[in-house]
């Protein structure tokens, strides 16, 4: 391993070690840290989706400081070290890569994307759980786990042929929302929690058939609502208008107004 990589194991060690190092992080387990572990991968993706290279660098290392934290806690176990993990994904990437590594013949982004989830499947064959759903963690964000449950199940046909069927299966989706409605205002909710669930589930699968990732447009979507609210909100600050004594028909007035300003011209 490198000097730097041996580097941060050693601090690592350190922070573990019970006779003198720090007493918060002694004291974790793997189940207290994954949340950090799942923010970090978060920051990540912030960092990207912001084209920040500085901060990608610092996210990066705090994500890689996560990989180092569970590899201590499972050497001081006996399970397993760093250097295993290592080795370990880097034998995978050799087995998934044999159009790289080997004499396989894989001629574009699509037919490696086939085959990286077949080789997948074979694996699976070998494991307790043979489903095609195997292995997909429930712990992910429920948008990008529904895609890949989606997207398995499509490996074995189970699957809309078009996404105007999809939008099909959208509206009915939404008119079983409705149906809802009435139960839910005399308090009965679980049958709207559910519908409204189907409702979601169906429109990640759209995304997936028009090949965007949902969580990626829902965070887009929460970034234009963010910034069209922040662009409304200074509207009635420079006017001196408070925005608790304007009713909603003048809010959307604004907001509107808000939208329009905001909008990206058409390429000519």
């Amino acid at each position: 391993m490198s000097k730097s990589t041996d580097h941060l194991l050693s601090i690592m060690a350190k922070l573990r070690d019970p006779l003198g190092g720090c007493p918060w992080d002694v004291e974790q387990d793997f189940s207290s840290i994954a949340p950090y572990t799942i923010e970090e991968a978060y920051e990540v993706a912030d960092a990207v989706a912001r084209g920040d290279m500085t901060d990608l660098k610092n996210e990066l290392g705090d994500l890689l400081f996560q990989v180092v934290f569970h590899a201590q806690m499972a050497s001081e176990a006996g399970h397993f070290t760093y250097e295993d993990v290592a080795n370990s994904v880097s034998d995978k990437m050799v087995r998934r890569h044999p159009h790289v590594f080997s004499d396989a013949v894989i001629e574009s982004a699509d037919a490696q994307t086939f085959a990286w989830e077949d080789i997948k499947a074979r694996e699976r064959l070998s494991a307790r759980d043979k489903s095609v759903l195997a292995d997909i963690p429930v712990a992910l964000p429920a948008l990008t786990r529904a895609e890949k449950l989606q997207k398995r199940a499509a490996r074995v046909g189970f699957d809309w042929d078009s996404t105007e069927m999809v939008l099909d299966k959208i509206k009915e989706e939404v008119a079983e929302v409705e149906a809802e409605t009435n139960a839910a205002l005399d308090g009965d909710r679980d049958g709207m929690a559910e519908e409204i669930g189907d409702l979601l589930f169906t429109c990640a699968n759209l995304a997936r058939k028009w090949g965007i990732d949902p969580e990626t447009a829902l965070r887009k979507g929460n970034d234009k609502f963010e910034r069209r609210f922040r662009a409304m909100e200074a509207y009635f600050q420079d006017t001196g208008t408070e925005m608790t004594s304007l009713s909603l028909e003048q809010m959307e007035e604004a907001w509107v107004m808000v939208k329009n300003a905001q909008r990206e011209p058409s390429p000519s």
